[in-house]
């Protein structure tokens, strides 16, 4: 009897809705009613989403607002992924 792998060529194709362009961006989160923020680094961004790069991501939410240096508006987002200094998320529409 013999087993086939499972074809999983799939899963390494890019799934990102927008081509992520480099960055090096100041950011700056905010959760809990605007009573907590966080200053942060964007690494990559799109119109659809980004990478945030920080000190540490185990006290950010899973949803926040973020709004990028130069920018006076503040979006909302939402983590997609994680890492011990890094978050990727997707920008919800206002």
């Amino acid at each position: 009897m013999t087993h086939a792998l499972p074809d999983v060529s799939h899963d390494t194709q890019e799934r990102r809705l927008a081509q992520r362009r480099r960055a090096y961006k100041g950011i700056v989160i905010n959760f809990n009613g605007g009573t907590s923020t966080f200053e942060g680094v964007a690494r990559n961004l799109s119109e659809t989403g980004a990478r945030l790069s920080f000190c540490e991501t185990f006290a950010i939410p899973p949803e926040f607002l973020v709004r990028f240096s130069g920018d006076m508006a503040w979006r909302p987002a939402v983590v997609r992924w994680r890492s011990m200094s890094d978050i990727g998320v997707a920008f919800h529409r206002p």
